[in-house]
């Protein structure tokens, strides 16, 4: 990498930069410097921010190792599907941001040497985006695509899948994408987040790789309140979110994450061995806080009966586990239609669909389900005795009308 971005230089971040326009953005941020992506990536330890926190040097350095083997050109797609409905940063970086993100795609594109590049949003987004792209006509050809509205759009191989024209639905595990993905070409799948911090770390800011976009979702007053904020990944989850004292958990990743009691969730650290030994990890990157006075498996039985009807009903899994997990999540959530033999049988049941699906979605969703098992435990008791704590019968985590 060229010494001259090698030293820490104080730059706007992702969301506190000058805003769309190209020409304000030159002007905070100066031209993309020359620069290898997969060298810029393990220099700072980057990893990806779509979910699954894997290394973005290794990421790419398959992709490279499959073009290389298979002598075919590489695909690269940038991912700002994101399906999760609770989840809202992606399309604020998209609307702040932009040129970030497109000088991150420019910069892997280039690295990786690929000549098909695409950039995947949602459509009310895609207008702005080809302007933005219009105002830069020396950079890559980047085709927009629509991705589609739905929690696994923005699953890598189910883009791919889209992309080639074909359903929004994950595909088997093997091949793996990175090896034959888009027309059968190794394929990168990077989110915008990460590509946009490749971009402030090609051009020094060496503090970009620790810190992260998060969503928030709190109640003020009686009003549901969601924002995105650019987090340092050592800040404690308290100060981070609002966790006052009447908050009796806090769901951490989204709909794929975590239930962690408020006691727990306060003092942990964002980084991702802190979460991980509370069972933890920032996966789409949403922290809610269950306001005071909502039923946590509620919350649950919504979310869970939700994702089983988006699920692509490829697999044992997802066609006959979920929803017969979500029928009884439902159950559980109603005072007095709960017995020992139900909750038995959900925990009997999450167990048996871990890891046998043909995608991850399976094993997210059962993640949720355990965690509320384990966190509304007392919750579960007050109502096989016919009572629930719930004072406020609204739902406080948005979820989609289910699909017909």
């Amino acid at each position: 990498m060229n010494d001259s971005v090698t030293a820490s230089l104080a730059l706007p971040g992702l969301l506190d930069g000058p805003g769309p326009r190209l020409a304000d953005h030159l002007a905070a941020y100066g031209p993309l410097p020359p620069a290898d992506a997969v060298e810029v990536a393990a220099r700072a330890g980057l990893t990806g921010r779509g979910g699954a926190g894997f290394p973005t040097a290794v990421k790419l350095r398959s992709v490279a190792a499959a073009a290389g083997a298979t002598h075919r050109t590489p695909v690269v797609i940038a991912n700002a599907a994101e399906g999760e409905p609770a989840a809202a940063k992606d399309a604020v970086l998209l609307a702040t941001a932009p040129h970030l993100v497109l000088d991150g795609l420019q910069l892997v594109a280039g690295s990786l040497g690929a000549d098909t590049v695409v950039l995947a949003a949602p459509g009310r987004v895609l207008p702005a985006l080809g302007a933005h792209l219009a105002a830069r006509p020396d950079g890559p050809s980047v085709r927009l695509h629509r991705a589609a509205d739905r929690f696994l759009a923005g699953e890598e191989s189910a883009l791919v899948s889209a992309v080639e024209g074909g359903e929004p639905l994950p595909r088997s595990k093997f091949p793996a994408i990175r090896e034959r993905g888009v027309d059968g070409r190794p394929t990168l799948v990077a989110n915008v987040e990460t590509l946009a911090r490749l971009a402030l770390l090609a051009r020094g800011d060496a503090g970009a790789a620790g810190r992260a976009l998060v969503t928030r979702r709190v109640e003020i007053g009686r009003t549901p309140v969601t924002d995105v904020a650019d987090v340092h990944l050592g800040a404690r989850l308290g100060d981070v979110l609002r966790i006052d004292d009447d908050v009796p958990a806090v769901l951490v990743g989204g709909y794929h994450g975590t239930w962690l009691p408020a006691q727990v969730a306060r003092d942990v650290r964002l980084g991702r061995e802190d979460l991980a030994d509370v069972g933890a990890s920032l996966g789409a990157g949403v922290l809610a806080a269950l306001p005071a006075g909502r039923c946590g498996l509620r919350e649950t039985a919504r979310v869970i009966g939700y994702l089983a009807a988006e699920s692509a009903g490829q697999c044992g899994p997802c066609l006959n586990g979920l929803p017969r997990i979500a029928a009884a999540l439902a159950l559980l959530a109603r005072p007095g239609r709960v017995d020992g033999g139900l909750i038995d049988d959900v925990s009997r049941w999450c167990g048996l669909v871990a890891g046998r699906g043909a995608c991850r979605h399976p094993d997210g969703s059962v993640r949720l389900v355990a965690s509320a098992l384990h966190v509304f435990a007392g919750e579960l008791a007050r109502h096989r005795a016919g009572r629930c704590s719930a004072t406020d019968a609204r739902a406080f985590l948005p979820v989609p009308a289910v699909r017909a």
